[in-house]
């Protein structure tokens, strides 16, 4: 009778392919993969319509590299530079960032389910919910100190809940280290910052407050700030200026009620039940009482932005430790009365749901298409981030319309002066977004580098030409003729698809400047 016997070789080789498919399809890769898929739907859609006003600000920033700006730390500017030099000026090239920042987010909160003591369905719940927020996915999709923002949120939130877990209080370096790097991106994470530690005193883990570890991971944060204030202090306090003034058109013009419902709508619908089982985790469950500071944050949150009209992103990156948690409690709901079923049918609806609203937010559909739809609606996109009329297209995909062809339209203007006339001119806009756009298009057109009155515009300066003339985007004659012996009206910057404000903008030719730029310039501040 033959006997056969299996060769070392042979079995290495099989052990090694089943590691690799037992690999494959761990929990981890699971997130790899749905964290894969948050990257790639960003870089597809990366290079469709055009620069959004804000990124044109922060390319602008990275050309004036400094510690601070007046509504922003410095850490996109020096990002923006780094794009720049390394990568170059595509869409694609600043559009990569965020979507690595929103991919390791939504990895990070199917890892905070994991901590928390979920299995692979939480942990892949918990992650495809950050992946389908509707705001998660417009912001991500812009290269905005936003994305990078609530990534340091996420993964300091994460990181405390490994402190509590494992009962490290040395982990309170590394949560300084990343509050830190908070701190170089956007202000608001003090709010975050402020939240967690009275989170904290609140419940019976106040006591990780009390060591040095905690004091010393407030002063690393704190080095990475003290830079900012610094700069803020040597140029008068602009930032305060800024936010004194933030009422004035930024802020959210819903009511308590309506702050709710927005948070519902902007979040995906379907992520509700998700959040709403975070909080009873976070507050009623006994294996969630250790992590009650993270419940409480929230609510100190949710209650601090509706008192202050905040946007109604600003809550965004608070919800994935709601997700991760919740996901936790639905995960053992469902086990416990064999509800099996009901997980697909979750999973399926919340990933359609997903589809279907990122059209909304993201750069797919072509603005005509998007334009029939809302003009279902009387051709009011009807989704307002600030206090400002809408139109056919929401701000976030609106704002990236218009600026080649206005700045074609301020050329045009600009080379119709005579030679000696035009080394006396400048160009003048109303606010960042034309100033950008002027000094990313304009180089092409030979066109001098814009001056405003708006935000770092104002203290970047008029620059050292001297100025008798100027080409003006936007504002009124009666206003111009203040400062100008004569203005007149020499064409207008066409936009369909723009923000109201932004649309048809007139371009006058103002001549004779009355008086020194130096004496007019403190009156053109316009801090908003």
């Amino acid at each position: 009778m033959a006997v056969y016997v299996n060769s070392p070789k042979s079995f290495l080789g099989s052990r090694k392919k089943l590691i690799s498919r037992q690999t494959l399809v761990s929990d981890t890769a699971l997130l790899i993969y749905l964290a894969l898929i948050t990257f790639l739907a960003h870089l597809a859609t990366s290079a469709n319509y055009g620069f959004f006003r804000d990124e044109l600000y922060y390319i602008d920033a990275g050309k004036h590299l400094a510690f601070g700006y007046v509504e922003f730390p410095p850490l996109i500017a020096l990002l923006a530079a780094f794009v720049h030099n390394v990568f170059g000026d595509s869409l694609v090239a600043y559009h990569i960032l965020p979507a690595v920042a929103g991919a390791l987010l939504v990895a990070l909160t199917g890892l905070m389910a994991r901590e928390l003591g979920g299995g692979r369905f939480a942990q892949c719940l918990a992650a495809l919910a950050s992946l389908v927020a509707t705001t998660f996915l417009a912001i991500d999709s812009l290269f905005s100190m936003d994305s990078f923002d609530e990534l340091w949120w996420v993964l300091a939130a994460y990181i405390l809940i490994r402190l509590i877990k494992r009962d490290e209080p040395k982990l309170w370096l590394l949560f300084g280290l990343v509050a830190g790097i908070g701190l170089t991106t956007k202000i608001t994470i003090l709010t975050f910052g402020f939240a967690i530690v009275a989170g904290l005193l609140l419940t019976p883990q106040r006591k990780y407050l009390l060591n040095k570890w905690a004091w010393i991971g407030g002063a690393i944060a704190f080095a990475f700030l003290l830079p900012y204030i610094l700069w803020n202090a040597a140029n008068g306090w602009p930032t305060l200026a800024f936010w004194s003034t933030y009422t004035n058109g930024h802020a959210n013009p819903a009511s308590a009620l309506g702050f709710l419902s927005q948070q519902v709508l902007t979040m995906n619908p379907l992520t509700l039940p998700l959040w709403l089982a975070g909080l009873y985790y976070y507050f009623f469950s006994r294996t969630g009482k250790p992590y009650r500071a993270l419940g409480w944050a929230f609510v100190i949150l949710f209650v601090l932005f509706t008192i202050s009209r905040a946007k109604l992103y600003f809550l965004a990156p608070a919800y994935p430790m709601l997700f991760a948690a919740g996901a936790l409690v639905v995960e053992r709901v469902l086990r416990e009365r064999r509800w099996y079923w009901v997980r697909p049918v979750y999973i399926t609806l919340l990933a359609l749901v997903g589809l279907l609203l990122a059209p909304i937010v993201m750069p797919i559909l072509p603005p005509s298409i998007y334009g029939r739809a809302t003009a279902i609606v009387g051709g009011n996109a009807g989704i307002k981030v600030e206090n400002r009329a809408t139109g056919q297209l929401p701000q976030q995909l609106a704002d990236r319309f218009g600026w080649d062809t206005m700045v074609a339209t301020v050329a045009q203007a600009y080379h119709s002066l005579p030679q000696d006339e035009q080394t006396e001119a400048c160009i003048l806009t109303q606010n960042y977004g034309e100033a950008g756009a002027i000094d990313f298009f304009g180089r092409a057109d030979g066109l001098p580098g814009a001056i405003s009155g708006h935000n770092n515009y104002w203290l970047w300066g008029p620059g050292t030409r001297e100025i008798r003339n100027s080409v003006i985007l936007g504002g009124r004659r009666e206003d111009h003729l203040k400062a100008f012996e004569t203005v007149e009206q020499v064409g207008t910057a066409p936009c369909r698809w723009c923000m109201p404000y932004e649309r048809d903008l007139p371009v006058w030719m103002a001549k004779g400047l009355k008086v020194r730029v130096e004496e007019v310039w403190p009156r053109n501040k316009n801090f908003s």
